[in-house]
């Protein structure tokens, strides 16, 4: 066996306690965008290295920012100012064996793509600058990455990962809730709605509370009276879809920083905050599972643009994720399953420094049954990180 310590947990957890929040930053926030755009940026790099290489080469561009420009709407009009500028950065091998890629076009021409498919309402051409930064790795990073790369892969970092399963009521809602504003079904029916938006759950006992901001797009608002019209809407679609998800009573909030008698609401040209000021940055926002969880543990590493390779602050936030998910679905019996994964730099990763679970059981469950079965899933997880690691590279897995 490996490293693998388990435990079980006399605590109550974060589904029965009396209070839990939980937030999402969505697809168009600053932080979501270049976390967006730096994992691409890793993909697509994957991808060049394999055409061209036959291998994927050493590289991380977990490094990036989102400068907010400047805009003005109003009802029916809005321009932007000042242009938003996005800048990629990190370290990237450009030439082995005598073959070399341009890392930087293909950084900035993923940058381009992602933003055409993520938002609808923001001129790339006129009102986006780009700028790759990105450099060659360090020599001692690059030949860890290298000494395994026909055999196991050997963690290239000291650093751990954090997952958890099952999610809770108000976990499952805030997660929904962003993807149904943001879907594309919805984006149809309420085209005033942006993807910038961010949602903030709350449950006090059996009630939740979710408090939305949306970036509306002032060309399809034309006045404070729509304006007015378009938050019930929406707030009467977010509870009315909450019922799929929980049978907990729920209440919405939109825009709550409004000051509707003055006409100051929230109102952008793109549907994006950073048209005006709002800046992003890679690793501020959603951990692996979409969410940002302040009652759980959680991993503060940056996973987006991180190697799939040998990083392990990527590959074991979202295997730790997977393993857990596995766990629980597999085992009713469980109320909650925590897993951290620790590695050692040098070290495969297949064979962690530790890898510990903690099982909070149903009453009347057996902890020797269960945490065998536990152990040996984590195992499976363990003998077959390859394909994971493969998966990730091929874009299968959300960062964010």
């Amino acid at each position: 066996m490996r490293n693998i310590s388990i435990n079980t947990m006399d605590i109550t957890p974060v589904s029965e306690q009396n209070t839990e929040y939980v937030e999402r930053k969505g697809i168009g926030h600053p932080d979501s965008l270049i976390d967006g755009i730096v994992d691409a940026t890793s993909n697509a790099l994957c991808k060049e290295y394999i055409d061209n290489f036959g291998t994927i080469l050493h590289h991380n561009v977990d490094k990036g920012l989102i400068i907010g420009g400047a805009s003005e709407a109003g009802f029916g009009y809005g321009k932007i100012t000042k242009k938003i500028e996005v800048i990629v950065t990190g370290r990237a091998t450009s030439e082995a064996g005598g073959k070399s890629i341009d890392v930087s076009s293909i950084a900035k021409k993923v940058v381009r793509d992602y933003l055409a498919k993520n938002t609808r309402f923001l001129n790339i051409d006129q009102e986006v600058e780009i700028y790759s930064k990105i450099a060659n790795g360090s020599s001692d990073l690059m030949g860890i990455f290298n000494r395994a790369k026909n055999d196991i892969p050997l963690a290239n970092d000291t650093s751990f990962g954090i997952g958890f399963a099952p999610f809770t009521d108000v976990e499952r809602l805030v997660l929904e809730t962003e993807g149904f504003l943001n879907s594309s079904e919805y984006k149809a029916k309420v085209p005033s709605v942006g993807e910038d938006i961010k949602v903030m759950g709350l449950r006090e006992k059996n009630k939740i509370t979710l408090t939305v901001a949306i970036a509306f797009v002032s060309s399809r608002v034309e006045t404070i009276e729509q304006y007015i019209d378009l938050k019930r809407k929406i707030r009467e679609d977010v509870i009315k879809n909450a019922a799929r998800f929980t049978d907990k009573e729920v209440d919405a909030h939109i825009n709550t920083g409004d000051a509707l008698e003055g006409e100051e609401v929230y109102l952008t040209k793109t549907g994006l905050s950073c048209e005006a000021g709002d800046d992003g940055s890679v690793g501020r926002g959603n951990r692996v599972n979409g969410l940002i969880t302040p009652f759980r543990h959680m991993s503060l590493e940056a996973a987006a643009g991180k190697n799939p390779v040998s990083h392990i602050g990527k590959i074991y936030n979202i295997l730790a994720t997977e393993m857990a998910k596995k766990i629980s679905d597999e085992y009713p019996g469980i109320k909650e399953c925590d897993i951290a994964i620790l590695s050692q730099i040098g070290r495969k990763i297949s064979e962690p420094h530790n890898l510990n679970i903690n099982l909070v059981l149903e009453e009347g469950a057996n902890f020797e049954n269960v945490s065998g079965k536990a152990v040996y899933i984590a195992e499976g997880f363990l003998e077959n990180i390859g394909q994971l690691t493969l998966d990730i590279s091929l874009g299968k897995y959300k960062t964010f």
